[in-house]
C-alpha cells in the first residue's frame, strides 16, 4: 500500500524560553453569517479564523474551545496551529489569527459539523475574514 502525500502546512517548531508558546482560545459563534466569515474551507483539514490582539507567530499551537449556532450546549475542544495572521485590522478585516485543524479525531469533528451547518454557502463568493 502505498502513502498518500499529505499536503498539510508545515508547522515550524516555535520555542521561547525552550517552552512551545500555545493559548487557550474560546470562540462562541452564535450566527451562521458568522461561521462563514471566520471558516478557512482551503486549509487542508479545515480552520477558523479568531479575531485576537494576541500576538502569535506561524505554527503555534493553540487549543480551542468552540461554540457553533444553534449547539451552545456542545463546545467543541480542538488543536490547532496558527498558519495565518492578520496583525493589524484591515479595511473590514479585524486582526486575528488563522487556525488550521489539527488532523486527528477532534480538527475532523470540528470541519464535519462547520461544513454540515454551512452547507452550500461554501461555494458562495461572499467575502470572509481572510478572502
Amino acid at each position: 500500500m502505498s502513502e498518500q502525500p499529505t499536503t498539510a502546512l508545515p508547522v515550524p517548531d516555535r520555542r521561547v524560553d525552550n517552552v512551545t508558546r500555545s493559548g487557550v482560545l474560546s470562540l462562541a459563534i452564535k450566527e451562521k453569517s458568522a461561521l462563514y466569515a471566520a471558516y478557512m474551507p482551503f486549509l487542508v483539514g479545515g480552520g477558523l479564523f479568531i479575531p485576537t490582539s494576541k500576538a502569535y507567530a506561524i505554527g503555534d499551537e493553540v487549543f480551542m474551545l468552540l461554540s457553533l449556532p444553534d449547539d451552545d450546549a456542545n463546545k467543541l475542544r480542538v488543536i490547532g496551529h496558527v498558519v495565518w495572521l492578520m496583525p493589524v485590522a484591515q479595511g473590514h478585516r479585524p486582526q486575528g489569527i488563522g487556525v488550521q485543524f489539527s488532523d486527528n479525531e477532534r480538527g475532523i469533528e470540528a470541519r464535519n459539523k462547520i461544513e454540515a451547518m454551512l452547507g452550500g454557502a461554501l461555494r458562495s463568493g461572499r467575502p470572509t475574514h481572510t478572502m
